[in-house]
């Protein structure tokens, strides 16, 4: 008996041991096969499977296999095995990221089914791996199958290699895999059948494999970019033209291909003259190339376009990426011998063979493609229910988030997924809300493009799969559960309608008039809004903003949900202002101005690329419940209601021209010569308009423009004309000289004729608007100087004789309004026919010299006294109607 004993564990070991070692998809399963034959191991007891083996293996090797795995199957979010019972799981492909799924969902006690449209492993390229990775597949026993695995400072394996760890591993944790059975669609439950019907099903090829005839309850898609899952939209994230190629050489392991250094990573800009050299040498111009040894000689570059025309590899070019690489525009013979130039130039010729290693397809394993688009799906999961039953949908690997290879991210963040995916399954099985856990789930997939090896948990042996435990700054209820709804599909709307629906991003659509604020406005409503954090002290528009804390802050106060205030580093200035933007861009459509780096330069942030970039912000919020709103909204000192579209149509010019792109050094130059002319221009104009606001006004209130907003046309007007010098000429000291004018004649709302003509007709049905107060004021004044013809108008303009005056002699300037005679060859050539010799009256603003500063006290304090006469003014107003409606006959 005891002989027999020895030999049927004799017997267990050897078979262990065939499985462990066995190099291929099929032989693995075979030998796997094998084993539970000879072992009497009930394959559909998924629950006791890996307790059923580990007693019946116990020869000392796999001992060190049961430790590991023992002490992975103990974390008690696994709750022994049973968090997940009776939850029927299938995953639609074998690829690294769909085992590592399949895997921690076995260790919850759920029932999971692999389908993997091949039956073999044949990629040969090399994934990088974090060290979290390697952390994890060694608690995983990936030692055990695979002795190679990072040894010494090596931090990449083949994913052929990764694939045959990781699906020996689920086999041995009771994971069902079947290969050469392809995923088609899902089958919904029919109608009448109650909870004792068929559930969710799966259609497969070929229709009558024995997955057909199975229920789930969760679906995961790990068959890569092309998921063929519905229900989720993809984004797109485009960048330059980019054209990479990877090639797979034969590794015999000699001594002198051992010897041969890897290259993990070298660009042009790092090391240049290595790119020149080989440019000079071979004609191959590369951005970069990475070399890993690992079963073979990998090696991925990234090619310029030109260098693959001029070697032929290229056969025509193409605007269309699509045409560019098709098949029948590359010359394959050309594309083997540009990689192997390349490898052997960068290997400096010390392999001593360059032979290709042989695809799947029985071809030299070599291959060109784009990655100048990537992919990502705009949300992790979905909720379907259907008669009753109610089937939990998600993605992991490159179907939920496409990486970027030159950075390794592809394994990395595909192993976070699939830990989130199971913490979601875990709260399904649960019975949590459908509702709450696609919201705490779409909460922790935001998080996902954002982790890098630096950024995550650096204490990886307390990973598990609980978010918090290696996400630093976790905020699990960022979205909430209305914010998902559309992700919960029911019977009450149709399919398609549910597959069109998604997130849509909000984007920043506001009129011209609506969207403008002064800075001064600005300021003090993003003070308001920010008063109280930590760190914030916004005393201006450029420095203030400049450690990112300030537009956290702005974000927080409406949506606390979506930046973890507290858990910001004020010193950390680039990240604070990288994560207000992309969350800006992500929850609002408010695109980014500048980066976050660029926000941390000495200098600070320009000033008009933070108002341009603010007044977006207040336009969205300024009406929110959560807006702080303590100012009173946009009333000047002198409570004056006057509309801000002129003083901000400078702001509102740039705005609509401001580039996404980087722009040019030399543009660039230009573009901020202009914008410093713009700035001094309007820096004349606030310095003629202290402490005036900009409130929304009403359709009547809209059709009397004020003095200052006509002040504001002209001033801006002649900005524009003097370009170069921003200023207005100075007035010749000498009387004889001609003073300097406004050139208010261009304008007829400013003239006024001497006599009025004959009846206008009557005017159409949509009159033009009211002149200005500021006409008002000046026909007033004009009429009181010529005619004195009513003794109140009279006191009103000597009352404002007498405050100019007092104020000239106060400041030592002696400047007075004149009424000087106008030719009509001055009138703008677009006005209307009038009589040929009316002369005109305008007043003469001798104050604006060249200094601003001497001109602004003596101009100011006459406006502001006119002001304080405007309602006496408009009642005289009417009695000079007939004059008023002429001038407004006139061209505007």
């Amino acid at each position: 008996m005891g002989e027999t004993e020895d030999e049927r564990t004799s017997q267990a070991g050897q078979l262990f041991e065939n499985f462990v070692q066995a190099t291929t998809c099929k032989g693995t399963l075979q030998a796997f096969s094998i084993l539970c034959r000879q072992l009497e191991l009930n394959l559909s007891d998924h629950r006791d499977f890996y307790s059923s083996l580990k007693a019946a293996v116990t020869y000392w090797k796999a001992k060190g296999l049961w430790g590991k795995l023992d002490k992975r199957a103990s974390h008690k979010e696994y709750n022994k095995g049973k968090a997940c019972v009776d939850t029927k799981c299938l995953i639609i492909g074998g690829g690294p990221c769909g085992f590592r799924t399949a895997i921690e969902l076995a260790l919850l006690g759920a029932k999971v089914v692999v389908i993997e449209k091949r039956d073999t492993f044949s990629r040969n390229n090399v994934l990088h791996l974090w060290p979290y990775t390697i952390h994890d597949l060694r608690n995983l026993g990936a030692k055990k199958f695979y002795g190679k695995f990072c040894a010494g400072s090596i931090d990449h394996i083949s994913i052929r290699q990764l694939q045959l760890m990781l699906l020996k591993i689920a086999l041995i944790v009771g994971v069902e895999v079947h290969v050469s059975v392809e995923f088609i669609k899902l089958l919904e439950p029919p109608e009448g059948q109650g909870t004792d019907g068929p559930g969710w099903r799966a259609e497969v090829r070929p229709a009558d494999h024995p997955i057909s005839g199975y229920d789930f309850d969760v679906i995961i898609g790990a068959d890569g970019r092309r998921s063929t899952l519905d229900g989720f939209k993809r984004k797109e994230f485009r960048g330059k033209l980019a054209i990479a190629i990877t090639a797979n050489f034969v590794n015999r392991n000699t001594t002198a291909e051992a010897k041969v250094e890897e290259i993990s990573g070298v660009a042009f800009i790092f090391n240049q003259k290595f790119f020149l050299e080989l440019r000079e040498e071979t004609g191959i111009d590369l951005e970069n190339i990475v070399y890993y040894k690992d079963n073979t000689h990998y090696f991925v570059m990234t090619a310029k376009k030109q260098s693959l025309l001029d070697k032929g590899v290229i056969i025509n070019d193409y605007i269309e990426t699509e045409r560019l690489l098709a098949s029948d525009n590359v010359n394959q013979e050309a594309l083997l011998s540009y990689a192997r130039e390349a490898a052997d130039f960068a290997t400096n010729y010390q392999l001593p063979s360059l032979d290709y290693a042989i695809n799947h397809y029985s071809q030299p394993d070599v291959a060109m493609f784009d990655f100048t688009c990537m992919y990502a799906s705009e949300n992790a999961a979905l909720v379907r229910e259907k008669n009753g039953r109610q089937m939990l949908v998600a993605l992991v690997g490159d179907s939920l988030l496409e990486p970027f290879w030159p950075m390794g991210t592809g394994c990395a963040r595909g192993f976070l997924a699939a830990f989130d995916t199971a913490w979601m399954i875990k709260g399904w099985a649960q019975g949590k809300e459908p509702l709450d856990l696609l919201s705490e789930r779409e909460s922790i997939y935001r998080l996902l493009p954002q982790t890098t090896a630096e950024n995550i948990s650096k204490n990886f042996e307390q990973y598990t799969i609980d978010p918090a435990t290696r996400y630093p700054n976790l905020n699990s209820t960022c979205v909430r559960p209305h914010q998902v709804r559309h992700l919960y599909i029911n019977g009450e709307q149709s399919l398609s309608f549910q597959e069109r629906s998604g997130p849509t991003r909000t984007s920043v659509n506001i009129s011209t008039r609506e969207s403008e604020v002064r800075p001064g406005r600005l300021l003090q409503w993003c003070q308001k809004q920010t008063q109280g954090y930590r760190g914030v002290d916004v005393s201006d528009l450029t420095t203030s903003w400049r450690s990112g804390l300030a537009l956290c802050a702005l974000i927080h106060r409406q949506r606390p949900d979506l930046i973890d205030f507290d858990s910001l580093n004020e010193a950390d200035c680039a990240k604070n202002n990288q994560l207000a933007f992309d969350v800006a861009e992500r929850e609002f459509g408010i695109q980014p101005v500048t980066t976050g780096k660029e926000m941390n330069a000495e200098q600070g942030p320009d000033k008009l690329i933070m108002v341009l970039y603010l007044s977006k912000f207040h336009e969205m919020f300024r009406n929110s419940p959560q807006s702080i709103t303590g100012v009173p909204k946009e009333t000047g000192a002198n409570n004056e209601n006057y509309s801000s579209k002129t003083t901000n149509s400078l702001y509102n010019s740039i705005n609509q021209a401001l580039p996404r792109k980087r722009i040019p050094k030399v543009d660039k130059m230009l573009e901020d010569y202009d914008n410093k002319k713009r700035k001094k221009a309007r820096s004349h104009l606030e310095e003629l308009m202290p402490n005036q606001s900009a409130p929304p006004v009403g359709e009547k209130e809209e059709q009397k423009e004020n003095k200052v907003r006509s002040m504001a046309t002209q001033l801006l007007a002649r900005f524009e004309e003097n370009a170069p010098s921003c200023g207005v000429r100075k007035q010749s000291e000498s009387e004889t000289d001609k003073p300097v004018t406004l050139d208010m004649t261009e304008n007829p709302r400013f003239a006024k004729p001497k006599s009025q003509p004959a009846p206008l007709p009557p005017p159409p049905p949509k009159p033009k608007r009211q002149p200005s107060t500021y006409l008002r004021l000046l026909e007033s004044h004009t009429r009181n100087e010529t005619h004195h013809s009513d003794h109140r108008l009279q006191i009103l303009s000597s009352h404002g004789h007498k405050e100019i005056q007092s104020n000239h002699k106060n400041t030592g300037i002696h400047h007075s309004p004149q009424l000087t005679e106008i030719p009509s060859s001055y009138q703008s050539s677009e006005s209307r026919p009038r009589s040929p010799h009316i002369p005109f009256k305008v007043l003469q603003l001798d104050s604006l010299t060249a200094d601003p500063s001497d001109s602004v006290p003596s101009f100011t304090p006459a406006l502001s006294t006119m002001f304080q006469c405007q309602q006496k003014l408009e009642e005289e107003v009417s009695q000079v109607n007939g004059v008023m409606h002429q001038s407004n006959s006139l061209h505007f």
